[in-house]
């Protein structure tokens, strides 16, 4: 017997639904041909009882979509260099955490009971210790004990003299910052955004610590600081610069650099497309992807107030936009939660991750940890970035004193300092070896994310499934 689809409405006994509740119920036969009499309660998402009762011969049950996790994906569709990028950073970006809480101290040290509080941030759970944690970086970090026997976390010489680099190369890149931060203005549908927003992209677009404080002051011929009615801090355009609405593939494919009159409007660019090298079928339908190509969209610096929400032309703008703000940061990658954040002021789908998902030869969502990260796949050749920034090759000297082969040291006490490093600690070379094997296992040091998505995994999972299938 085939299945029939009911209306919920037509159901005897059944309450009045709405939203995510008021979903399609289907009769399925059961396996007697006798009657039955029977009263069930059925218990929605949202709390509200569904009371069903009657002469029955069949059951209702209300249908389930079956989806796969990202985690799950095809591994054709696999990009094994990205996913080793990722997993590379993984315990240098919390390295580069605590070396900015540190800084942010007036002698620059810290009781280690006083970096609890930065435990989800330096996305350490417990059981793991903070002081074993710092003491896997002797090059960068010191450990000692006070009289009262209190102990205290320090940078090192070397360490120290990182921070001063980086302010030094921070500080040569602002104008570059500057002009980032004014064109993520420009590209917003009313030329201003939330500050706190923005302080997302900080380490992504390079920007200095004291963002909000003092650098968004400093460039009052680009944007200032305004606050709205319930007292929000947004950052407003001050003037369009017709030379910045350019964007950066229109300067790569078309050799444009700066035109004082240019007017942003359609565009006819083909997207760099750069797939796994085990990736055969490109495209299910043949000439899918060419006419995707060859399709005209607006400008993300041209007004998006009169497209229609799910068109062609909306979508295909939205990847645009997404393409622009990536080919902005400093690896060209960022956590996709950072996007999804600016879905209204960039004029996005609500979905952005199913665009992410379609279009994998554009971009690239790396399934590492909770919070997803989005490459801009043009911008690597393996697992290197093809061109690097100052603060690139910054960071990977701050990795290469990160980790060490050996036994612990001892904490010293505040009446014997002396160097931590002894003839037992050694370069890590052999951490980047290994993560080809540690990608198919899980992660040996137990570090998580502990920040969950803001955007449901069982959605993305939906939408990548939905992707395969189409």
């Amino acid at each position: 017997m085939a299945i029939q689809k009911i209306k919920p409405a037509s159901i005897f006994g059944m309450k009045q639904l709405t939203g995510r509740a008021a979903l399609s119920l289907y009769l399925v036969p059961s396996f007697g041909d006798c009657l039955c009499s029977f009263r069930r309660r059925i218990e929605l998402r949202n709390g509200e009882l569904l009371h069903l009762g009657g002469w029955w011969s069949r059951r209702l049950i209300r249908w389930m979509t079956t989806s796969k996790r990202v985690q799950d994906r095809s591994k054709k569709k696999r990009v094994h260099d990205l996913e080793i990028v990722t997993e590379k950073w993984k315990i240098a970006s919390k390295v580069l955490f605590l070396m900015e809480i540190l800084k942010k101290e007036p002698e620059m040290i810290i009781p280690v009971r006083s970096l609890e509080q930065y435990r989800k941030q330096i996305n350490l759970p417990k059981p793991h210790r903070i002081s074993d944690f710092i003491r896997k970086s002797p090059k960068l970090f010191e450990l000692y004990k006070d009289h009262r026997g209190v102990s205290w976390c320090g940078m090192t010489k070397k360490a120290e003299d990182l921070i001063e680099e980086e302010d030094k190369i921070t500080e040569e890149l602002a104008e570059k910052a500057a002009e980032y931060v004014t064109r993520f203005l420009m590209m917003s549908v009313d030329k201003r955004l939330p500050l706190d927003k923005i302080a997302h992209f900080r380490r992504d677009f390079g920007l200095p610590m004291d963002f909000r404080t003092n650098w968004v002051h400093e460039y009052p011929q680009h944007f200032k600081v305004v606050s709205s009615s319930d007292e929000v801090e947004f950052l407003e355009l001050v003037a369009w610069n017709p030379a910045w609405a350019i964007t950066e593939l229109e300067k790569k494919v078309l050799g444009i650099t700066e035109a004082n009159s240019h007017s942003p409007g359609m565009l006819s660019l083909a997207f760099p497309i750069k797939f796994p090298a085990n990736f055969k079928k490109v495209y299910r339908f043949g000439g899918k992807l060419e006419h995707f190509q060859k399709r005209p969209y607006l400008s993300p610096y041209a007004d998006a107030r009169g497209l229609t929400a799910g068109s062609l032309e909306f979508d295909k703008r939205a990847i645009a936009v997404m393409h622009e703000l990536l080919s902005f940061t400093i690896e060209k990658r960022v956590v996709t939660d950072h996007l999804t954040h600016f879905r209204r002021e960039l004029v996005m789908p609500q979905k952005l991750m199913r665009l992410l998902l379609k279009h994998f030869g554009i971009f690239y969502v790396s399934e590492r940890g909770k919070r997803f990260s989005v490459f801009l796949t043009e911008a690597y050749e393996g697992s290197e970035l093809i061109e690097k920034c100052p603060l690139v090759l910054w960071k990977e000297k701050v990795q290469s004193f990160i980790g060490y082969r050996g036994r612990k040291n001892k904490i010293q006490t505040y009446s014997d300092m002396s160097d931590m490093e002894g003839d037992t600690l050694l370069e890590s070379d052999s951490e980047e070896d290994n993560l080809h094997l540690q990608l198919e296992q899980q992660d040996s040091m137990g570090y998580e994310d502990t920040y969950d998505s803001e955007m449901d995994i069982g959605e993305v999972s939906c939408a990548y499934q939905n992707f395969k299938t189409s």
